[in-house]
């Protein structure tokens, strides 16, 4: 057996590759405004240009690099792209992929203090740090998973958990002293929560939707009758999420009202700012998070728009005890002698291993610093306004919802069209094919609505004229 088939890569040979690596991503970041920012491949394109069967030998490193240019780069949907408007942009920043290279060379499994020591507690630290940015309470104690999904979907074990229904240890099927389990959010929602429901057993018919004002905003009246209903009818009610941000219109649910509700009846309040929280550390901002400092828990999203790569999820617990209740499970091989005055995070949900993922929002917090982030949010929110005063002074454009953040959703509507549904979906798909922007959409009381995020680290004011002109361009 030859010396290639041990051991790793040299380290001549990684230093060579890596410098060129870094390099590729240095003019990727460059010129990344000069490519299509969605892929102009079709379907299984990539898959027919790969082999079906690995290779028996190992391949030279620099023929794996120029497949990166011929066979990945035509495919990939470029998200850090200026240009990219759709869903919510989200952007990396050069500083928190120095971040990934050292997590993935690290290779650490965060799950006891002891296998990960530099993970457990740098967690720690910079999760307060962004607590004492967005001017949370210090009884806020956070843990990071991957995404809200997930983040939320911890949210609401833990309010079954407090339910005190025994469902660690006794379960859901097979019982008859467990009623409907009841879990509020307002008619929109991000679809996490429905998949949250299913995925702890409670079942999509434990959601109730609570119907929203013009502004798409949650109506407390309507959650208090609905939880009143409900516990009329024998139902449990042991969660409420109201949003601030909103996924397809980024509107404000009024979270201090719905947190009077939730005292009242005892419910769990878990507040999903996945999006919008990381303008929590705008001091103008703050407004819009009035009465989360009362919830049991709160999810915010630096991978959306903080310059994280994705993947990072925060969820802040005012009692993180009752995760640890839900989820904490020892097996032998796991116990430790210091099991009793360290954190571990495999107690906190259901990973065992866990990433490093700390490490690159350290890195992003200290390179950019809390003004630096600061004033990147404020000029995101600036070009959005900007985008909407367009919209607004245009006889062809409406706006269909507020603009409290960063996205603007709004649609074509000239004169003497019929179907403007029709036209506003083919000016999207228009656009989108065309590889110079990235629109998304969504539908607000029955009207096909174009959506434009603003989040790149990298856009600036001409790329919104850019859409701008893209989209007057395309009027009948």
């Amino acid at each position: 057996m030859s010396d290639k088939n041990l051991g790793d890569m040299p380290t001549e040979d990684f230093r060579k590759y890596g410098y060129e690596v870094v390099d590729w991503i240095a003019n990727y970041f460059e010129h990344i405004g000069e490519m299509p920012v969605l892929s102009q491949v079709e379907p299984d394109w990539l898959k027919s240009q790969i082999p079906t069967s690995p290779p028996a030998t190992g391949e030279d490193f620099g023929e794996v690099l120029k497949d990166v240019d011929r066979l990945i780069l035509p495919a990939v949907t470029h998200w850090n792209h200026p240009n990219f408007h759709g869903l919510f942009s989200t952007s990396t920043s050069s500083v928190g992929v120095f971040g990934e290279m050292f997590t993935a060379a690290f290779d650490m499994k965060a799950m006891l203090w002891r296998t990960s020591p530099a993970s457990t507690e740098l967690e720690d630290v910079v999760l307060d740090w962004l607590r004492q940015m967005m001017d949370l309470p210090d009884h806020f104690e956070g843990i990071i998973y991957d995404t809200a999904s997930v983040s939320t979907m911890h949210a609401i074990a833990a309010a079954r958990e407090k339910a005190n229904l025994k469902v660690r240890d006794l379960g859901l099927t097979g019982r008859d002293d467990v009623p409907l389990m009841r879990v509020y959010c307002s008619e929109h929602v991000h679809s996490s929560i429905d998949k949250g429901v299913i995925t702890l057993g409670l079942g999509l018919r434990s959601l109730r939707k609570i119907e929203c004002n013009d502004r798409f905003e949650m109506i407390p009246e309507k959650l208090a009758q609905a939880i009143e209903e409900d516990i009329a009818n024998g139902y449990l009610p042991i969660c409420v999420i109201p949003t601030v941000g909103t996924t397809s219109t980024s509107s404000v649910d009024p979270v201090d009202a719905i947190a009077d509700i939730c005292e009242k009846y005892s419910i769990w309040l878990h507040v999903d700012t996945a999006y919008a929280g990381s303008t929590a550390i705008v001091p103008e901002y703050r407004h819009f998070f009035k009465g989360w400092e009362r919830a049991d828990s709160i999810v915010v999203n630096p991978h959306k728009w903080l310059f994280t790569p994705f993947d990072l999820s925060v969820l802040y617990c005012k009692d993180l005890g009752v995760l640890k209740e839900a989820f904490s499970l020892v097996a032998e091989y796991l116990k430790t002698s210091d099991e009793q005055s360290v954190k571990n995070g495999m107690d906190y949900g259901i990973q065992l291993g866990r990433r490093f993922r700390a490490l690159k929002l350290w890195f992003v917090i200290r390179y950019f610093g809390v003004e630096g982030l600061v004033a990147r949010l404020r000029e995101h929110c600036r070009l959005a306004r900007l985008f909407a005063s367009w919209v607004e002074e245009s006889p062809n454009f409406e706006m269909l919802a507020p603009v409290p953040f960063a996205l603007v959703c709004f649609r074509a509507c000239p004169a003497g069209v019929d179907d403007l549904n029709a036209l506003n979906e083919k000016i999207m798909n228009d656009i989108n094919a065309s590889g110079e922007a990235y629109l998304s959409h969504t539908k607000l009381n029955g009207k096909f609505t174009l959506r434009l995020s603003v989040g790149s680290i990298r856009v600036e004011e001409s790329h919104l004229q850019k859409v701008w002109d893209l989209l007057n361009v395309r009027l009948p």
